[in-house]
């Protein structure tokens, strides 16, 4: 029952990180300090806020109640990979998984207020902003340079248990076809790759 306990504990820590955390980091910018919502960390894996030429100006423009990012980079190991190719049947192109989570200091307190990554397909920059769900990260909303709204607004609400499947619970509403299957099946597996590196497991 300890054991249990303490792996429980552990991966809801990591899942606040990813909307939160990075390299090393004063005690007063743990996860436990900070109560993120999203990707919070344990001891070994908190970070101190990212230098401003750190984080792309894609990301602030993302999150702009937030005034300090943490860059994070999280490794996918061989089976989450293997899991992820086999759920989406796409492939996973970089091991190296990058997210910056974003805190408010607006209320006196360090508070997470989402997190943000950055995913490419089809040649355009997708970024996704995550909030936290019942200990998973869920897409808050995903922005896309000359891609329709009405595409793109399909996205909120979605996470680790949508099927983000085009045709299915996403359509192509104005954005072409090939355009719109790019972009979910990309998005798809960055959906997954936040839930396996930061995510609460749970059954289904």
């Amino acid at each position: 029952m300890k054991i249990f306990i303490f792996v429980t504990a552990l991966t809801a820590s990591l899942f606040s990180l990813a909307c939160s955390g990075g390299t090393t980091t004063p005690a007063a910018n743990t996860a436990a300090a900070n109560k993120a919502p999203a990707n919070s960390t344990t001891a070994d894996n908190a970070a101190a806020p990212a230098k401003a030429d750190e984080i792309p100006a894609s990301v602030k423009a993302a999150l702009p109640g937030a005034q300090t990012f943490t860059a994070m980079h999280k490794e996918l190991t061989d089976a989450q990979i293997a899991s992820i190719e086999k759920d989406t049947g796409g492939k996973v192109t970089e091991k190296d998984h990058h997210s910056y989570p974003g805190f408010s200091t607006a209320s006196g307190t360090r508070t997470q207020v989402g997190s943000v990554t950055i995913v490419k397909a089809a040649g355009k920059e997708i970024i996704v902003i995550y909030e936290n769900k019942d200990g998973s990260p869920v897409i808050k909303e995903i922005k896309v340079e000359g891609v329709p709204a009405g595409f793109l607004s399909q996205f909120a609400g979605k996470g680790h248990d949508d099927d983000l499947l085009l045709g299915a619970d996403i359509k192509a509403n104005g954005a072409k076809d090939d355009l719109a299957k790019a972009i979910t099946d990309a998005v798809r597996i960055d959906v997954l790759s936040m839930q396996a590196l930061y995510g609460k497991a749970h059954a289904h």
